[in-house]
């Protein structure tokens, strides 16, 4: 009988492997688990339950079941990368994006978490589910493999985590019935309705939408190897390229799927490994592709930076103008800077979102501690 059963179980794997995509593997519910205690995730206290305003649209599925499928035409998608190491920040942006939505019950969320976590995938997902319990979401298990002999070394070494290449392959691992979504980093605050950043036109054939930054100088996002090869260089002679941060972007993965751009990308890392055209990641490709073809969205919508440069880390301020969303991108992260108080005063501007259980963190000197003026964060604390 024990031979049955093995028989059986390989059976079903092998059938598993077949139906689901080859990127990942998707968990949607699941029992209660206590093995992440030992890393501290229970001190993760429940967010407060966010509930729909009047006029958000309820599905049939709603209405009926009591729960809403990703296939739900009413819902907001939002995909994050969710793991160990990241965990406090990705449960601080998950709280922001439901504190100031209009309609909170109405986004969905897809975290890709790796395969090999220390935490597990499965226990990540418990965790959430325990801080978040009425939440809509998904995770989806990230097989490494598939880009791990792509990356090629970065100026640090964290820009090297297979995680922070799971956006090339959304269009793969999300339900084919998701057709556009939000990607979020998760070192960044919303402090805004995400329903406006969803609600967002991709004109023409433009395939995401994101912040650019046209001041910036293009050319130290690669290497001379590049711009002295005219054949590859010329990838911008029809464009007029901008930078713009791939931690948050609006996706159309209808348009995304059509044209392949997973391999588009993925080409161009190939290239990257045998020629060695730029320093910084996962960030260039997307720029090589997508550069100069951007749906530009209000800069109010990443003020990135906030983490400081990738070398030293150190404390930048707030770009002038309204802001929607923060956004720590750069070596520092503010859990880290606060728990060691040393923080940045832009730091205090993601500790209301914090679900952590401050035990052993005395919480003095706060107010006292903030040097922004009003007119510094215009556009900001109208929405705290």
């Amino acid at each position: 009988m024990s031979v049955g059963f093995r028989l059986n179980a390989a059976v079903l794997v092998v059938l598993v492997s077949l139906v689901l995509p080859p990127f990942c593997v998707g968990i949607r519910s699941i029992p209660t688990i206590g093995d992440g205690i030992g890393l501290g995730f229970d001190r993760f206290s429940e967010a407060p339950e966010y509930r729909n305003g009047r006029g958000c649209p309820v599905s049939a599925d709603k209405r009926v079941f009591g729960l809403k499928s990703s296939c739900d035409p009413s819902l907001v998608h939002v995909a994050m990368t969710l793991d160990s190491e990241y965990l406090r920040g990705s449960i601080a942006a998950v709280h922001s994006v439901l504190k100031h939505a209009s309609c909170p019950e109405n986004v969905f969320f897809h975290f890709i978490s790796a395969e090999f976590d220390p935490a597990s995938p499965r226990v990540l997902t418990q965790l959430v589910r325990s801080t978040f319990p009425s939440l809509n979401f998904k995770v989806y298990i990230f097989r490494e493999d598939n880009v791990i002999n792509l990356i090629s070394s970065s100026i640090r070494e964290a820009l090297e985590n297979p995680l922070n290449y799971a956006r090339n392959y959304l269009g793969d691992m999300l339900d084919l019935c998701v057709d556009r979504v939000i990607y979020l980093d998760s070192d960044l605050v919303l402090a805004d309705d995400i329903h406006k950043l969803w609600n967002i036109t991709l004109t023409g054939s433009k395939i995401i939408g994101a912040p650019e930054y046209c001041h910036a100088n293009f050319t130290k996002y690669f290497t001379d190897t590049f711009w002295s090869d005219p054949l590859l260089s010329r990838v911008f002679g029809s464009r007029k390229p901008c930078y713009f941060n791939t931690g948050v972007m609006v996706m159309d993965l209808l348009k995304w799927r059509e044209g392949n751009y997973r391999k588009r990308i993925e080409n161009w890392m190939e290239i990257q490994r045998r020629k060695r055209i730029y320093d910084l990641g996962s960030l260039p490709p997307f720029l090589l592709v997508f550069g100069g073809n951007v749906e530009s969205i209000d800069h109010r919508w990443n003020q990135h930076g906030l983490g400081g440069d990738n070398v030293k880390g150190s404390c930048r301020s707030l770009h002038p103008g309204p802001v929607s969303l923060l956004h720590w991108s750069g070596k520092g992260k503010p859990w880290v800077r606060l728990d060691a108080r040393k923080p940045c005063q832009v730091d205090y501007l993601w500790e209301p979102y914090d679900l952590y259980k401050h035990s052993n963190r005395v919480q003095t000197q706060h107010q006292s501690s903030m040097a922004y003026s009003p007119s510094t964060l215009v556009g900001y604390s109208t929405y705290l």
